[in-house]
């Protein structure tokens, strides 16, 4: 356990941080699902606007690898691409 003031402090705020971080993740995985299920080419390219925004948000606070987050872009960009040609 922690003896020093900060480092206690630093616990706490790590849980804060654990638990905000969790959720976003958390939260942007599911509308990749949403969006994985959609048929509607309109609201598939709503939706994928607002999933790359919040890809890139995890991206650029280090919840996710930059990297991961251009190849689920990529990927989600494929997919409502080909809604078109169905």
């Amino acid at each position: 356990m922690a003896n020093h003031k900060s480092a206690i402090k630093r616990i706490r705020s790590n849980e804060k941080k654990r638990l905000r971080n969790r959720y976003q993740h958390k939260t942007t995985r599911t509308f990749m699902k949403r969006l994985r299920t959609t048929t509607d080419k309109a609201e598939a390219q709503e939706l994928l606007k607002k999933v790359h925004a919040m890809l890139d948000k995890l991206a650029k606070k280090n919840i996710i690898h930059w990297k991961k987050a251009a190849n689920q872009k990529s990927k989600l960009a494929i997919f409502v691409n080909k809604l078109a040609a169905a």
